[in-house]
């Protein structure tokens, strides 16, 4: 029963879909994409602790060899042909092994999928957004088309984030490739949730296109990251990823509701 008791308090993973107070880092990567910039993160992250070494030990070396206490003979070096070339050829290696990794996850993150599963239109509204799922709308009278609207600050339920859920989420299948369509109906928003390490503005008079696949099931947070206006703070992003045949009920319940 302890161990049982330690197992549960010490190795649970807590997964990080939301922003949490005093946090540091990025939230836990739902898509491969998030996955490939954490990853990018990290890599950078590791160059720059190199570079703080050197840097650091080249300042402690310089401020120890020109101390007059210390040293009152300075050590002099006109002109060394070897650190020159160390110098010059060592930073320019570092933003190559960089640029790598950059360029190809830049390139997997611009791709759109040529025949995703499921399409998503998200239109941004002053101060609401409205999501129409393009593949079941067969004509004006059968449609699956709803509105989110945030749930105010005074009337969330136990559980609920505050100012961070909405009346009706976005429900999307686990490990299914997905095309989200983003556009705004008056003025510039943004369609960003950080765990699925997406960001795409809606910019008026046209479409935007990008791709995501969430490969696990969970409730992923997101808000408008453009300015667009008074309540530009209160216009959060739910995002529920369910398996495939909860998917399809939840599609065919829908259906039904706005049938009727």
């Amino acid at each position: 029963m302890i161990l049982r008791s330690l197992e549960c308090r010490f190795l649970t993973i807590a997964l990080c879909d939301a922003a949490e107070p005093w946090q540091l880092g990025s939230q836990d990567a739902a898509t491969p994409m998030m996955q490939g910039i954490i990853d990018l993160h990290h890599d950078i992250f590791f160059f720059l602790i190199l570079i703080l070494v050197f840097v650091s030990r080249m300042l402690v070396r310089a401020l120890w060899h020109f101390n007059e206490q210390t040293n009152p003979i300075p050590q002099r070096i006109v002109h060394g042909t070897t650190i020159e070339i160390i110098r010059t050829i060592f930073p320019s290696v570092i933003p190559l092994f960089i640029a790598i990794p950059s360029f190809a996850l830049l390139y997997s993150m611009d791709g759109v999928l040529v025949d995703p599963a499921i399409t998503i239109k998200a239109i941004g509204h002053q101060w609401y957004r409205t999501y129409e799922y393009s593949d079941y709308n067969s004509s004006d009278e059968q449609s699956l088309t709803f509105d989110s609207y945030t749930i105010p600050e005074d009337d969330p339920e136990l559980g609920q984030s505050r100012l961070l859920e909405v009346d009706n989420r976005v429900v999307v299948p686990v490990k299914t490739h997905l095309r989200m369509i983003v556009t705004p109906a008056d003025v510039p928003h943004s369609w960003a949730v950080p765990s699925s390490g997406v960001k795409c503005d809606a910019v008026p008079g046209r479409s935007n296109l990008t791709s995501i696949s969430v490969q696990r099931e969970g409730v992923y947070y997101g808000q408008c990251s453009e300015i667009c206006g008074t309540n530009h703070a209160f216009t959060p992003i739910v995002v529920e990823a369910v398996t495939l045949k909860d998917y399809a009920d939840w599609v065919s319940n829908q259906l039904i509701l706005q049938t009727n």
